[in-house]
């Protein structure tokens, strides 16, 4: 995920008299339109899993999650190397979309821990894939229709990349690990602030070895909602015409220019909702099993369960304020 913040944030605040605050470098009643097939579950209801028979081994799960901790740490510490920021290489699908050399060396290193201990596992990297929503729609999809093994990692190696090209703090490595098209293992790696966040099907979601669970806010007037700056202009516009809409109702937005991160935070409370227009599978693969299995609610903007070619994406602590962000996009005219 390639963000730049400062231009669109005022634009923003132009549109909306509502108080807006910027995340410092540390630190339906009735929903016309939307369909019910996901119920967004409450932060004390149990997470949306697969049946125990449709999920590898246990001794097989316990080794996905040590493969994907242990290159999200060594992909960490080529960041840490380089925090002071790096130079970008080139640009992708616009000029706000950028590349440094880490990002192609972070997946790398990634790539050959996985291979290491799965050589027989598919591998979808960001940095393997043309720039745009089509090409990383297709590169997906062609991942599932034409699958060579039955578990497939899908991987950012920097999720955060300007903040990172400018030195800023929010950035990292995810990594998910899928089988038969379902997330089972999920690591974010926060190298700056030595958080592990990492989740396993069924099981839990975790922070640095301890539970994690999704915030107990249960409407929206008391959720922190997260939302992107994003770098096409479909999505930028999107954006813009839900920030006057969003802002009066929750407590305040935040754009901290990391999917991954994001996501992250929903699943331990930090943040209470985290929307966006249109992502790519390596964005919110790991994110979407560390909200789900902390209780939370993962789906499109129609309600509808995240899976892996989901692009329009909600995951929130789930109940009400699902719903009522939900509505919220859909009367602000986002779909």
């Amino acid at each position: 995920m390639r963000i730049t913040h400062l231009v669109f944030i005022s634009l923003a605040l132009l549109l909306s008299g509502a108080a807006f605050a910027f995340v410092p470098p540390f630190g339906l009643t009735s929903t016309s339109g939307l369909t019910s097939s996901v119920l967004p579950m409450s932060s004390s209801s149990a997470a949306v899993s697969c049946s125990e028979t449709s999920l590898p081994p246990e001794e097989t799960l316990d080794a996905l999650l040590a493969v994907a901790i242990e290159a999200s740490k060594l992909a960490g510490d080529i960041i840490i190397g380089n925090k002071s920021g790096a130079e970008v290489t080139k640009t992708k699908a616009n000029p706000k979309d950028l590349l440094t050399e880490i990002d192609p060396l972070c997946e790398k290193t990634i790539r050959e821990a996985v291979a290491k201990s799965f050589p027989d596992h598919d591998f979808l990297g960001e940095e393997d894939v043309p720039a745009g929503a089509e090409a990383s729609q297709a590169a997906i999809q062609s991942k599932l229709d034409n699958a060579k093994s039955d578990y497939l990692w899908v991987v950012d190696p920097i999720d955060g990349t300007s903040n990172f090209v400018h030195g800023m703090p929010l950035n990292c490595p995810s990594v998910a690990c899928a089988y038969k098209g379902e997330v089972v293992v999920a690591v974010i790696h926060d190298p700056h602030h030595e958080e592990t966040f990492s989740a396993t099907k069924g099981r839990g979601s975790f922070l640095n070895g301890e539970r994690i669970r999704v915030g107990e806010q249960s409407t929206i007037g008391d959720a922190i909602v997260a939302m992107g700056s994003p770098p096409a202009e479909e999505s930028m516009k999107m954006s813009l015409k839900a920030l006057p809409v969003l802002m009066p109702k929750c407590r305040t937005i935040r754009m901290i220019g990391s999917a991954a991160i994001m996501l992250a935070w929903v699943a331990n409370g930090r943040l209470t909702a985290y929307w966006e227009y249109d992502l790519s599978s390596w964005d919110v693969a790991a994110g979407s099993l560390l909200i789900e299995e902390a209780g939370g609610a993962m789906t499109d903007l129609q309600n509808n369960r995240w899976t892996l070619t989901t692009r329009k994406i909600c995951g929130s602590n789930g109940g009400n304020v699902h719903r009522e962000i939900l509505a919220s996009l859909d009367e602000a005219g986002v779909s």
